[in-house]
């Protein structure tokens, strides 16, 4: 497959295709910024001012400013702030400057609003005893007093810290997981689109639908007997059923005709599209086709030991115009009594082997969006062409719901996208003599 240029649309597509995971990382990032803002709650800050006698010369107050926050200061401020603070985290919680010329404000933040005011009023009274008792200092002693202690604390209320940080984590673990969806999807090559699909082996689509997934041989029998698509599903195979042949389903003297077969083909690894035969089958008998449905040989039978076993296990009652038949030989299939008869056949995803499966009128290869890649689907194609089975169209199980082509077109038959005209700039005109 050829990788798309990375643009914000390709991109978005990309990240909507994996909203789960986009959804999951929101979710941890939200309990991650919620935790955090738990552990760490939001620190408060009060303040006390020192006021300068009036003596004091305006160039010395910088200085004055530096004093109230040298180690001296704060170790002596350590006696009566909050026991176990260190020297260093003391530091880093003090905060001095002076906002006019004979004032220092001396700021400190604390986990409460107790802690924040003494370490606060701490400080301002080391600094007016430490300026006031040393003869030393550049200026002399200074007769500095606490003009305002701090009395209350201000700070982001925990509430609003909690919802802001749960906010943050859930964004940033959206943005990680966007650009991880990205990164990994840009070197994912399995097909997603049906008009990658469809170019992959240049091939239409015929139709794309939703499919069940039975575990067990029950499940399959109530699809047989009960399966009723929705509108879009049931329009969709029928014009699957009208381009392969049967050109109108209301008909009921379809019964006398000749009789239709088409082998639905599927890899091993690709377990949802096993369902694409039988509700086929399925949906062709509820509109009165006489039908049946085939399951023949196969290479991978594990793949469909329990469609087998639900098909050779008698119907507990009359199933209307469907009947199943469970065949492991190769002839071409012929049920005089079956309008359209539909073979599931299941070939190995590494190395097919078509020309081992019945033969019928028209072949379909069966694949689910975003299970196989190009080359697989490639491999099973050429197999088929070797053994005469030509792949003449392609069902998508479970579609992409953000997947807007048709595939109805391979790439060859698609018309190119008209050119449009650009400007030119800068261009000279030489002209001969």
């Amino acid at each position: 497959m050829i990788q798309e240029p990375l643009d914000f649309k390709r991109a978005l597509q990309l990240v909507r295709r994996h909203k789960i995971i986009l959804l999951a990382a929101a979710v941890l990032g939200l309990l991650a910024g919620a935790a955090f803002a738990v552990l760490r709650p939001p620190m408060l800050t009060s303040q006390a001012w020192v006021v300068l006698p009036p003596s004091t010369r305006a160039g010395s107050v910088g200085t004055q400013v530096v004093i109230a926050g040298s180690d001296p200061v704060l170790k002596d401020a350590l006696r009566s702030v909050q026991s176990g603070t260190s020297l260093q985290s003391l530091r880093d919680r003090v905060h001095v400057k002076s906002p006019t010329g004979t004032i220092i404000a001396i700021s400190a933040k604390g986990e409460t609003a107790a802690h924040a005011k003494d370490a606060a009023n701490a400080v301002a009274e080391s600094y007016v005893d430490y300026v006031g008792h040393r003869g030393n200092l550049p200026d002399g002693p200074i007769q500095a007093r606490v003009l305002q202690p701090a009395t209350t604390a201000t700070g982001t209320k925990s509430s609003s810290r909690l919802v802001g940080m749960g906010l943050l984590g859930a964004l940033l673990g959206s943005v990680i997981a966007a650009l991880g969806v990205v990164a990994v999807s840009r070197r994912d090559r399995r097909l997603r689109e049906r008009d990658e699909i469809a170019d992959s082996i240049g091939v239409p689509v015929l139709a794309s639908i939703s499919v069940d997934h039975p575990s067990d041989a029950a499940g399959w029998r109530k699809l047989l007997e009960d399966y009723q698509p929705g509108a879009v599903d049931a329009w969709r195979m029928r014009k699957a059923l009208q381009y392969l042949g049967l050109a109108d389903l209301n008909m009921t003297g379809l019964k006398g005709g000749g009789g239709f077969s088409v082998a639905v083909i599927s890899s091993s690894f690709d377990r949802r599209a096993l369902a694409l035969g039988p509700q086929l089958a399925a949906f062709a008998a509820s509109r009165g086709i006489p039908t049946a449905l085939v399951v023949g040989p196969q290479q991978d039978v594990t793949a469909t030991a329990t469609l087998r076993a639900a098909c050779t296990a008698p119907p507990p009652e009359p199933s209307g115009q469907l009947r199943v038949i469970v065949r492991d030989h190769e002839d071409a299939v012929r049920e005089p009594d079956a309008t359209l008869t539909v073979v599931v056949a299941v070939v190995d995803g590494q190395s097919p082997q078509v020309a081992h499966t019945t033969r019928t009128t028209a072949t379909v290869l069966g694949v689910s969006a975003g299970v196989a890649t190009g080359e697989q689907l490639a491999r099973v194609a050429a197999s088929a062409a070797v053994g005469g089975h030509d792949i003449v169209g392609i069902l998508v199980a479970d579609p992409d719901p953000a997947d807007t082509t048709t595939g109805r077109l391979p790439q060859l038959d698609r018309p190119a996208h008209r050119i449009r005209p650009t400007r030119m700039t800068g261009t000279t005109m030489e002209t001969g003599e």
